[in-house]
């Protein structure tokens, strides 16, 4: 899946997520994991509230890409662990599960005139913990993380974070897969997925 082009829903992305996961990921607390994230809206979330895949099943599609991009990109088989990479990918934003609502604002109609309910995506957080923390919080209530798959998913945003500087520098700097995610996840965001939103 090279392309997001558009918000296909005869494409199953719950389907191919859990395929990919159970593949690759094989480590105590998967189970545990995976029914908790069952039982949240991971799987029917939007990515984002307008930007990339701003559509329902877009979380799970950017996560997939994400992974995509990382496999094709940065994986090396004699440095690289495929199960890391799999956890880090496509886990790295689980801190929007339960994190987005649909609600409707009012929009000018250009042709009409009128004004207009439309819907969208806005933000609430019932646990504002903070963005990659948050997620590694969520996953290592049930999965322990490695020591690099930490620092990974912490540190995705890169420059976006908050909270950057030093500590953000040394991860990069002694943990080769949280520069890898960083890379990946900007890749699919802005070049290989569709500004798509719920209004398109």
């Amino acid at each position: 899946m090279n392309n997001l082009e558009n918000n296909n829903s005869t494409h199953d992305y719950k389907t191919e997520f859990l395929e990919i996961f159970n593949q690759y990921v094989t480590r105590p607390g998967k189970d545990r994991l995976l029914d908790w994230i069952s039982k949240t809206d991971f799987f029917t979330a939007p990515a984002s509230t307008k930007y990339h895949c701003a559509c329902e099943h877009g979380l799970v599609m950017h996560s997939i890409s994400v992974f995509n991009v990382m496999m094709e990109k940065h994986y090396d088989e004699e440095t690289d662990n495929i199960e890391s990479f799999a956890i880090t990918a496509l886990l790295h934003d689980l801190c929007k599960a339960n994190f987005y609502k649909v609600s409707t604002r009012n929009v000018k109609n250009e042709e009409t005139g009128k004004w207009e309910k439309v819907p969208y995506y806005a933000i609430e957080d019932a646990f504002p913990y903070g963005h990659g923390e948050k997620s590694v919080f969520l996953i290592e209530r049930f999965m322990r993380l490695k020591i690099d798959e930490a620092m990974a998913i912490r540190w995705h945003m890169g420059g976006f974070e908050e909270t950057t500087g030093y500590a953000m520098s040394q991860a990069y700097e002694k943990y080769p897969i949280a520069v890898k995610l960083h890379l990946s996840d900007l890749e699919s965001t802005y070049l290989r997925e569709k500004h798509t939103s719920m209004v398109d």
